[in-house]
């Protein structure tokens, strides 16, 4: 009984991380979805941000057991750090405001940089991850269907919006990040 709700513990905190991570691709994808995009594009955006969503927490739970082998029982706050770190470094940049040439979006380029971009936290969260015992499939495919998901319900509702509704994104998935970090810590 312990143990189920133990990993039912842990789903759920998988997803929320999950979650946290897809606010950037749902607050990006609204802005791109009100520049105007084909409906073949959102779901090419979205697949591509999916597969990213996966690539980049691999690459960051197999590197994260290698410094959990290093750093030995100091892993928690470690790892907890470096939530610590990625979750106010993701507040601080929704408060900046930066003005930026918009990429075309439409081209494999544009669709690359626009996965990367919205991807790269995920790479930093599987180090955290990959510091612990995890479940290295559950984490990247939870990860990358929900990231493809949200990309994707960015993109439309971005279509349909004329307001900036996902301004908030970047902050609400930063916290969420942050408070998980203090967490891994105490």
């Amino acid at each position: 009984m312990l143990e189920t709700s133990v990993q039912t513990g842990q789903l759920a905190a998988i997803l929320m991380m999950a979650v946290a991570l897809g606010l950037d691709a749902f607050s990006l994808g609204i802005g791109v979805g009100m520049r105007g995009v084909r409906l073949r594009h959102v779901l090419a955006i979205g697949l591509m941000t999916a597969l990213f969503h996966m690539l980049m927490p691999l690459l960051g739970l197999i590197f994260g057991r290698y410094v959990g082998a290093l750093l030995g029982e100091i892993t928690g706050i470690a790892a907890g750090g470096l939530l610590v770190l990625l979750g106010g470094h993701m507040i601080w940049n929704s408060f900046q405001q930066g003005e930026s040439r918009p990429v075309n979006h439409t081209t494999l380029l544009g669709m690359l940089l626009f996965s990367l971009s919205v991807s790269i936290d995920s790479f930093s969260v599987g180090v955290s991850l990959g510091m612990f015992n995890s479940h290295a499939a559950l984490i990247v495919n939870a990860f990358g269907i929900v990231g493809g998901l949200m990309s994707i319900c960015g993109l439309l509702l971005g279509r349909k919006a004329a307001s900036r509704l996902g301004e908030y994104g970047e902050l609400a998935g930063g916290a969420i990040l942050l408070l998980f970090g203090l967490m891994f810590i105490f």
